[in-house]
């Protein structure tokens, strides 16, 4: 007979506790709750995992050693983008996403929050200046997600039930999209794009968009690292038919571009991982949305909304959630929208972030990324057979660079780079075939010149 034992990290196993919560429910034991799991779905066999480790010390040597078998951005430079970027996390970040009572507070309820709530809401004030816009939400899962908001939003407001993305969009990010949204937008269309610039193909949106249109989504910068300059014609063409514009930006481009807001926008969102926001193995994540501070758009967030009001002392402000009701939190099953556990802790972080960079060390740190962008691709230009960057336009941290003449995949340069501590660029072979054996690159403040020309070596080695 097996040893009953209680497992030092789940309180709830001490088998006393376990039996009391079992006959407080009114069953016998633990398998009578999984009593509905068909039989063909079961997991018949022990998991092949090391027995229980009760001793700390022993699991952190463990663990240790199972992670000691990654290769990490701290020994190799990594040239990976598309979603989630290596940036500079100051200490200060990594300080205040520590603290207590930030890290151990949950979404916004009361306990455990010291701040949180003013901590939001400066959070929310920042991102609206960079995007020049009054409303911002809290944090939610990601970009992906608050992309997909953002087309539910569009559809509410409209009435519609169609949207139409821009065909340069992650496959990832659209799959979001189109699972999320389409229980109230079942059709969403992709457009074409010019395969000279990249751009929205303007005859092929004007083509597609009608009275069913709820709205126009494509980002700025793109996904493939170009940026959109028909902003303005695409929102008007959008306006003349009924439609919302919603755009996706990267925060860390809007300190040299401009935003979207000024060019016909009606919606904004993207992710604040590039805020101070360690990569975490792809999952440092923060989606947010932004609006005007018109009724019709507040009315329709389905995510948490923080603002500021007076107290009952005077000269003292408080800071508190805004218009509860239109939440799930508050209306459960009758909201408009449903939204789950969000990203708060990570908009802290981004908050502090930009509260320390300000606008003018956005706009130097803009600049230095533009100015490492085109010396690295004037260097990767010159070895034979490379085509970089793919598209005629000017771009911001990421391009794609195209391997068809060289003879060699995607796939085996970036495995002869890592024989040279380099993490090659995203292989687009896959996600976008009609762009052939291309890879999209991805430069940021980190990178030295050193590290661009060792790259730029290494390619010339290579092919």
């Amino acid at each position: 007979m097996t040893r009953a034992i209680a497992s030092p990290y789940i309180p709830n196993s001490v088998p006393e506790v376990k039996t009391q919560m079992l006959k407080a429910i009114g069953v016998e034991s633990v398998e009578e709750i999984y009593a509905e799991i068909p039989e063909h779905l079961r997991f018949k066999r022990r998991l092949n995992v090391p027995g229980p480790i009760p001793s700390e010390y022993a699991l952190r040597k463990h663990v240790e050693n199972l992670l000691q078998k990654n290769k990490h951005c701290e020994e190799y430079v990594s040239f990976l983008g598309g979603g989630c970027w290596q940036h500079y996390v100051p200490s200060v970040c990594s300080t205040i996403m520590g603290r207590d009572e930030f890290l151990t507070a949950y979404v916004g309820e009361a306990f455990a929050d010291h701040g949180k709530f003013q901590a939001q809401f400066e959070f929310a004030s920042c991102i609206a200046e960079l995007v020049d816009m009054e409303m911002v939400n809290t944090p939610t899962y990601d970009w992906g997600m608050a992309a997909a908001t953002t087309v539910r939003m569009a559809s509410r407001i409209t009435g519609r039930s169609e949207a139409l993305i821009a065909g340069t969009i992650s496959p990832e990010r659209i799959a979001c999209i189109r699972n999320y949204a389409k229980s109230i937008v079942p059709n969403v269309v992709q457009i074409a794009f010019d395969e000279k610039t990249g751009h929205i193909n303007i005859q092929d949106l004007r083509r597609k968009i009608s009275s069913r249109t709820a709205a126009v989504y494509y980002e700025n910068p793109s996904f493939l690292g170009f940026i959109e300059t028909e902003g303005a014609e695409i929102a008007r063409i959008a306006h003349e038919h009924g439609a919302l514009v919603s755009v996706g930006v990267d925060p860390m481009s809007l300190g040299v571009l401009e935003s979207p807001a000024r060019y016909g926008t009606d919606i904004i969102c993207g992710d604040i991982q590039p805020l101070g926001i360690p990569m975490y193995c792809g999952g440092g994540l923060g989606g947010f949305v932004a609006t005007r501070d018109e009724p019709k758009f507040v009315a329709e967030f389905p995510s948490l909304l923080f603002g500021v009001t007076t107290t009952l002392e005077e000269g003292e402000y408080g800071f508190g959630e805004v218009y509860y009701e239109r939440t799930s939190y508050a209306s459960r099953e009758k909201a408009k929208d449903f939204l789950g556990t969000m990203a708060q802790l990570h908009g802290i972080v981004a908050g502090v972030y930009l509260s320390l960079m300000g606008p003018q060390g956005m706009k130097e740190l803009g600049e230095g990324i533009l100015q490492r962008v085109a010396y690295v691709t004037s260097l990767l230009s010159r070895i034979e057979g490379i085509r970089v960057p793919l598209f005629d336009s000017p771009h911001f941290k990421e391009f794609v660079v195209n391997f068809d003449r060289t003879g060699k995949t995607v796939r085996e340069i970036n495995k002869a780079l890592l024989k040279h501590g380099i993490f090659g660029g995203k292989d687009l072979s896959r996600d976008f075939p009609g762009l052939g054996q291309s890879a999209l690159y991805c430069v940021t403040e980190v990178h030295t010149k050193k590290d661009l020309d060792i790259l730029a070596g290494a390619l010339g080695e290579i092919l």
